[in-house]
């Protein structure tokens, strides 16, 4: 049984926000990418999981059970960061970690001071003056204190500098490991790139494709930066029949997928004074597969 299951579900609300027809499937043990541009439909899809918004049409459902009737029983074995946390500022930080795990009945704290620890947080100090990255932390541990079967995550790395996102991948694929079931909305593609098995990307609230991680990464092309040593050069190699990308002066960008010994042989015939590679990234490969906004 998948343990999450999101089948025909539509919400709309106008201009195209929302989502329609949404499928997916969400198998036990896997961490799956959820991407998309701004208003694309990721925050009402993960808001239909948590059972605070209900669908017009399709069921969403978490280890078989509704979430729009259940999500009482489902968020016991959750752990949920929302894309805007809504914090008591009056609150400080640790006050605020310990609250919500009294709300959830957590009696040992030991975990929560090991996630801490992780992120290197000081959470003493009134919430509301604390930084973004700080609060992020602290909705971090909240998240995953009661060591949850189940995470949902909506762009979990926000606000977070580059070491703390470092530290946020390393505790997901530690949670991976131990057989956690993660779905993470996220714009950042390094981040879906290193911790997931599938990926979802979702445009104007339409499923426009699943794909599988490794299977992705194996399709990536490779751009190959070669300077010539004069631009009569490049006019020659133009007509070789390689996928040229640019040309400037006499440096040609070309395109390749898979084999590379066809333009080392026709390399063989010019005098190359430089040679670089560009490995294409998994937005650039996301770009190229389904078009559209460079904002995903």
């Amino acid at each position: 049984m998948n343990t999450i299951e999101i089948k025909q579900l539509t919400k709309d609300y106008g201009n195209k926000r929302g989502v329609f027809d949404l499928d997916l499937s969400i198998k036990k043990g896997e961490v799956f990418g959820f991407l998309g541009p701004n208003g694309a439909g990721k925050t009402t899809t993960i808001r239909h999981l948590m059972g605070f918004t209900h669908p017009e049409k399709g069921e969403c459902y978490i280890n078989g059970l509704d979430c729009s009737t259940q999500s009482h029983i489902i968020q016991k074995s959750l752990g949920y960061l929302p894309g805007e946390i809504a914090f008591m500022d009056d609150m400080g930080g640790l006050e605020f970690i310990k609250f919500i795990a009294q709300m959830k009945g957590i009696k040992d704290f030991s975990r929560a001071e090991e996630i801490i620890d992780m992120f290197k947080l000081d959470p003493n100090g009134k919430i509301k003056k604390m930084s973004k990255g700080m609060k992020q932390k602290i909705g971090i541990v909240c998240a995953f204190m009661h060591n949850p079967d189940i995470l949902i995550l909506d762009e979990p790395t926000s606000g977070l500098d580059p070491l703390m996102q470092n530290k946020f991948l390393e505790l997901i694929l530690l949670e991976k490991e131990k057989g956690k079931t993660i779905f993470m909305s996220s714009h950042n593609f390094e981040e879906i790139e290193r911790s997931c098995d599938r990926t979802a990307i979702i445009k104007e609230g339409h499923l426009v494709a699943v794909e599988d991680m490794e299977t992705l990464s194996q399709s990536k092309s490779k751009f190959y930066i070669i300077t010539f040593l004069t631009e009569k050069m490049v006019s020659s190699f133009a007509k070789e029949g390689f996928e040229v990308k640019k040309i400037k002066e006499n440096q040609v960008t070309v395109y390749i997928k898979g084999n590379i010994m066809p333009l080392i042989r026709a390399l063989n015939k010019y005098e190359v004074s430089n040679l670089d590679v560009k490995t294409q990234t998994l937005e650039e490969l996301f770009m190229h597969y389904y078009g559209g906004e460079k904002n995903v």
